[in-house]
């Protein structure tokens, strides 16, 4: 069926035509062609009734199809689909609460051991009673505060001249700033060394090493604020510092108006193959303790100076193609050396200058033979300017 464009251009042609005829006709052809106009005007009227009857079916059919579409039952309209809600994660108001239960049994050689000659070791360098005993249990909660921020707080239960003794080990918040770097501020186990950073109950061993009892107290917390940066290379390395309150031992009084200690450390690791891996590190606790408490309480010596602390570390694990859940080796050790000076005063003496250096290490191999069963040995040492040493 043509176009009605088309249909309207050719009626207006054709009657443009039929106008100009007479036009372009010479006046004595008018007569010989009258015959002709009245055919041509008969086709034009043909055709124009032709188009006017098309178009007027177009018209019906056009009301048709819009009668069909108003009878047709309205749809409803489809919803959109609604936000997602972010899903809040399990523990996003609640902390994650952890319980260790650390009980041990001591059979103690010498039930008032601990104190080693030449080294005026903290409250918690003795060896502990013998006996059953609950150990140094600790109860922890911890959370994220935001997508930077997380929180810990840690309360060790520990045993002490026969009573149950409640104390803060850790209260801190801890932020990922990016690019590797970590800084957190509150009271925390310094990065010094390798062990000191660890629980006790995450120890090899029921006891630190001579060198921990005698020099940190068994471990360094304090109260200050830290850095540590891993750099983006293969090998890992981390740098990192503290600055520190200077309230616990080796430290002790809170010197320089409640500044007085930090610490600086290096460490080091790399995988070698898939078997083995191995870290080394290096650590520097700064302190300048005043009336530093050692010995028994209540007739304690105390010490007013400079104590400083170098610490070298380096560990060893294999565990075959990677997987340490069957077996698995471990070899472990650390050398500290510590220089003293200041004023000693012992209990109830007048104070006489003091001037010490100290050295320590230990050694252990851990070897794990199958899940959940695990044997080892340690060896350590401590030697001071006077020339007894012990060992255990």
């Amino acid at each position: 069926m043509p176009s009605l464009s088309r249909l309207a251009a050719l009626t207006r042609a054709l009657s443009l035509l039929a106008l100009s005829a007479p036009l372009l006709t010479p006046m004595s052809a008018v007569a010989a062609n009258d015959k002709d106009l009245a055919e041509l005007k008969t086709l034009i009227q043909q055709m124009r009734n032709d188009y006017e009857q098309r178009i007027s079916e177009l018209e019906k059919r056009l009301v048709s199809a819009e009668k069909t579409v108003a009878e047709r039952p309205v749809s409803p309209p489809v919803p959109m689909p609604a936000a997602a809600t972010p899903v809040a994660r399990a523990n996003a108001f609640n902390p994650a609460i952890g319980l260790v239960l650390n009980g041990a049994y001591r059979s103690v050689s010498d039930p008032a051991g601990g104190d080693v000659p030449g080294f005026p070791g903290g409250s918690e360098s003795g060896r502990g009673a013998s006996g059953f005993s609950l150990g140094e249990s600790e109860l922890s909660f911890a959370a994220d505060i935001d997508d930077r921020f997380q929180g810990k707080l840690t309360f060790a239960l520990a045993d002490e001249d026969g009573a149950t003794k409640v104390e803060l080990e850790e209260a801190y918040l801890r932020s990922q700033v990016g690019d590797g770097m970590r800084v957190q501020a509150g009271r925390f186990l310094s990065d010094i060394g390798y062990l000191n950073p660890q629980h006790a109950h995450a120890d090899d061993f029921a006891d630190r090493p001579l060198p921990y009892r005698m020099m940190l107290n068994g471990a360094y917390k304090d109260d200050g604020v830290s850095f540590a940066w891993v750099a983006p290379t293969d090998t890992y390395l981390e740098l990192g510092g503290e600055y520190l309150r200077g309230g616990q031992y080796p430290a002790g009084g809170a010197n320089d108006r409640g500044k007085g200690a930090w610490t600086a450390h290096l460490k080091l690791g790399d995988d070698v193959g898939i078997s083995n891996s191995w870290q080394a590190g290096l650590s520097y606790l700064d302190t300048r303790p005043s009336g530093r408490q050692t010995g028994t309480p209540g007739a304690a010596d105390s010490f007013t100076g400079d104590s400083r602390l170098w610490i070298a570390d380096a560990i060893w694990k294999w565990a075959p193609n990677g997987d340490p859940s069957s077996r698995n080796l471990t070899l472990q050790g650390e050398f500290f050396w510590r220089d003293e000076d200041g004023n000693f005063t012992p209990n109830g003496g007048t104070a006489i200058p003091y001037s010490a250096q100290q050295t320590g290490w230990y050694a252990q191999a851990v070897y794990q033979f199958m899940p959940q069963w695990r044997i080892g040995a340690r060896t350590s040492t401590l030697s001071a300017d006077d020339p007894k040493e012990e060992r255990v």
